[in-house]
């Protein structure tokens, strides 16, 4: 059948229903079998902007809006940065940083975003949250987020590796935290996880490995551990670690369960809970819909309607895709022509700027000397020019300002404008 060493995992059973377990999931039968024989060649590689994928394995969000869906629970990084104890401050940070991952109980595909793409978010916590797609090959993507307690910067880039059935991806990526009364900086370095049945059987993600939050200012760390699926869902989802100072002695336990909660523990020197004192939770997923088409949680549904978007929306957001709207209001075949379309003239842009000898410049972010590295690879670092908050202030304090509409605002993240006339 060509199928020979594909790894099929039912998440809540074992070896002896690999088979069965093979022919669920959400591929259509002809498509399963035509990408397998297509994928094959790649197994082995880096598959991040390789492959074009049909739009009903997608869901109707962006990358880029999907890195604003961290900022659900902003309300832990206010904790922090109100909180005395430099110990408990970690433990904030690091549930603010864990509560990222119970989105990837959705394991349909976002969008890979345009370059020039942006997605701008307003009216939660008193964020003012801009990221913008700054580079297509490699794909890297920058944001940022504000309110009055702290500042948020992340560049994006991930590494991938194709094994067949599975997909490994490796965050490249650099997210940092300043928190404004004192000044701290908190850096991440997340762990890596994986897709698996990606073409066969029912998809689902695993996050194995550690995740380490530093605190650049005082050495104290987090080095929290993301248990492994085992057989029949044993240890799934679980986290454990502790808060560590600068000396590495454990000064808190934490522990819980990425898709659910996380609680705390003051402990001693070996480690063990203090007597006297009590687990305590800190971070609770909040409720999701039930049934929703797109296994999306109220949020996310926040994330891709007007609500969230400012005064002025600039034509290069998201939500303004209409590959994603028409995705949004179930009509596959026009997403998957929009999709194209739009693939299409990014390739036209592409061959416009070589002939032009010109390099694409975000707006919104500058790329510094910075060459960073990570435990997968370096990555070059793009910081915020702060011209969008120059924008945004402009744009709130006009006072001609039209309506957005999302089905009929032309999406337009277009380095040379409408290519038509070029």
């Amino acid at each position: 059948m060509g199928y020979e060493g594909l790894e099929v995992i039912n998440p809540e059973g074992g070896t002896e229903d690999a088979e069965e377990e093979a022919q669920r999931g959400r591929w259509k039968q002809e498509d399963r079998d035509s990408y397998w024989k297509m994928m094959q060649k790649y197994i082995g590689s880096d598959v991040t902007s390789l492959v074009s994928l049909p739009v009903y394995i997608f869901e109707p969000m962006s990358m880029i809006q999907k890195m604003a869906e961290l900022m659900e629970y902003s309300q832990l990084l206010d904790l922090a940065d109100e909180c005395e104890d430099p110990y408990l401050r970690m433990v904030y940070v690091s549930s603010f940083f864990i509560s990222m991952y119970y989105a990837c109980q959705r394991t349909l595909k976002p969008f890979n975003p345009i370059l020039g793409e942006t997605y701008e978010m307003v009216n939660h916590g008193g964020i003012t949250f801009i990221a913008e797609q700054v580079s297509h090959h490699p794909p890297i993507s920058a944001g940022h987020a504000e309110n009055d307690h702290f500042v948020y910067d992340i560049t994006s880039k991930v590494k991938t590796k194709f094994l067949g059935n599975s997909l490994e991806i490796y965050p490249l990526g650099r997210s940092r935290v300043t928190l404004k009364r004192d000044g701290v900086v908190l850096d991440l370095v997340p762990c890596p996880s994986k897709v698996n049945n990606l073409i066969f059987g029912r998809t689902w993600i695993d996050v194995p490995g550690e995740m380490t939050l530093t605190n650049l200012s005082t050495g104290d760390k987090v080095l929290l551990y993301f248990q492994p699926c085992g057989w029949f869902g044993a240890g799934r989802f679980e986290v454990d670690g502790y808060v560590y100072n600068a000396a590495e002695e454990p000064k808190i336990l934490l522990t819980g369960k990425w898709n659910e909660s996380m609680s705390y523990h003051p402990c001693d020197a070996e480690g063990e809970p203090l007597p006297g004192t009590e687990l305590k939770e800190v971070w609770r997923a909040a409720e999701a819909p039930e049934n929703d088409r797109f296994q999306s949680t109220y949020f996310a549904h926040k994330l891709n309607s007007l609500d969230t978007a400012p005064k002025k929306l600039l034509a290069s957001d998201s939500r303004l895709r209409p590959d994603r709207y028409a995705l949004e209001k179930g009509d596959l075949s026009k997403s998957g022509s929009e999709k194209s379309s739009l693939e299409e003239k990014q390739r036209a842009e592409k061959r416009l700027r070589e002939t032009k000898g010109q390099q694409f410049t975000p707006r919104w972010f500058d790329r510094s000397t910075e060459i960073a590295p990570t435990p997968w690879g370096d990555l070059e670092i793009y910081h915020f020019n702060g011209k969008y908050d120059e924008h945004r202030a402009a744009m709130d304090s006009s006072d001609s300002i039209e309506e957005v509409d999302i089905a009929s605002t032309e999406f337009n993240p277009w380095q040379y404008g409408s290519l038509a006339t070029e």
